[in-house]
């Protein structure tokens, strides 16, 4: 089953915008027929499923400091974010599985996650094995030297956050509106809002919260008058469709002349698959608990983004910027590989390692010294986990596409 035939599939089944009452099928099938591109992009799809089988696995993991972690740490959950006055680095994307837990399960994920890219790049294991060991050495690295430090990325990854470092507001426009026109484009991926739902994101965009959220970005003036322009349903995203998603355009004006417009991304926050430790404090409320979490991960994003509620559901509101973007790893080369293992897992342990005390983060990087063996520099619990997971992932890929994928010309 080709790419290219999937991506005809999904066009022709959302070429016309729903109405708001037809959406559900359509998400269903259309995350359904993401999943079935590629085993990395199941890989993405699957959190649940990655901690029931890391549960069935049995298998011995240490228990790390309990630290705010990804909770869904892929490939594809990283990349260039920027900070509220433009600066940008690589930093995680996406914290909606964000809990206090385990630093270990998202090392575990991003292990199987990269193992998945070097199987789609066609890579031999022995390269795999070392990714694993790149991992640990760039995770490792993190944590024992100047966490805080600006990292050095290899040329793949550094041509991405180059990219982002010169990208503009026209970018964002021309990749997400009618061009410089402020409206948003209804058709495959946005979606006609119903009134009801017009009503409640105009209240909810012209009140205190999101006042302070987008006045608080690009120094603008905190007394400037805000206005709703347009709004539509965003059918974005692999785990996150059939939740609320909606994007908003707002207009800032700061009076002379000064007028700014900004892109608002709102998506429905809900409970976390990760596993939480059992004496961690989190705000009860999902959308405040992501929102915790990106500040201590990511505090590139985690300053642009605010919990509220909108039609009695909890969501996540960030402003979005030209600079942010994911990272792709594909048609890897087996250097690239390994030194873009390294680079990922030291944007985690920076993440990771920002939250803990000295003597912390020495007892942790004792624990990660044990357990290797004289043929793998990398813990035996993480190869074998990243092993059996890859094996439990492509079985169920196989399956997902039988199930999903083959009906497609009915």
């Amino acid at each position: 089953m080709g790419e290219a035939r999937l991506d005809k599939s999904l066009a022709d089944k959302s070429s016309r915008a729903p109405r708001p009452s037809e959406r559900g099928p359509i998400l269903t099938r259309t995350r359904n027929l993401k999943m079935a591109r590629s085993a990395h992009a199941y890989v993405r799809g699957s959190t649940v499923k990655f901690y029931e089988w890391l549960e069935a696995s049995g298998g011995k993991l240490p228990s790390g400091p309990p630290v705010w972690i990804c909770g869904d740490c892929h490939i594809g959950n990283m990349g260039p974010l920027a900070d509220a006055k433009g600066r940008v680095d690589i930093q995680i994307r996406d914290l909606d599985q964000t809990v206090i837990g385990n630093p270990a399960h998202d090392l575990i994920r991003l292990g199987l996650s990269l193992a998945s890219a070097a199987r789609g790049s066609d890579l031999p294991g022995v390269i795999t094995a070392r990714m694993i060991e790149g991992v640990v050495e760039g995770y490792e690295a993190a944590l024992a030297e100047d966490f805080e430090a600006k990292s050095r990325h290899p040329p793949m990854i550094g041509a991405v956050l180059g990219e982002a470092t010169k990208r503009t507001w026209k970018h964002l426009a021309a990749e997400r509106l009618n061009g410089d026109r402020p409206e948003i484009p209804i058709g495959k991926r946005f979606w006609p809002v119903s009134r009801a739902e017009r009503r409640e994101l105009e209240e909810l965009c012209l009140g205190q919260p999101i006042r302070n959220l987008v006045t608080g970005l690009k120094s603008r003036d905190r007394k400037s008058e805000i206005r709703l322009l347009d709004a539509a349903y965003w059918m974005k995203g692999c785990s996150s469709l059939g939740r609320l998603r909606f994007a908003v355009l707002l207009e800032v004006d700061g009076g002379e002349g000064d007028r700014d417009i900004c892109f608002l991304d709102l998506k429905e926050a809900v409970k976390a698959a990760a596993p939480r430790d059992p004496g961690a404090v989190m705000p009860r409320d999902n959308a405040e608990r992501i929102v915790a979490g990106a500040l201590a991960l990511s505090p590139n994003l985690g300053h642009r983004m605010a919990a509220c509620r909108l039609l009695g559901k909890s969501v996540i509101v960030r402003e979005l910027m030209p600079q942010d973007m994911k990272i792709e790893l594909t048609g890897l080369t087996p250097d690239e590989a390994m030194a873009s293992a390294r680079s990922l897992a030291r944007v985690v342990g920076d993440a990771h390692g920002r939250q803990m005390e000295p003597q912390t983060r020495l007892a942790w990087l004792t624990e990660l010294a044990r357990n290797r063996s004289g043929l793998l520099d990398a813990p035996s619990w993480l190869w074998s986990s990243v092993v059996e997971l890859t094996a439990a992932h492509e079985g169920a890929y196989l399956e997902h596409c039988r199930r999903h994928a083959l009906g497609l010309d009915a």
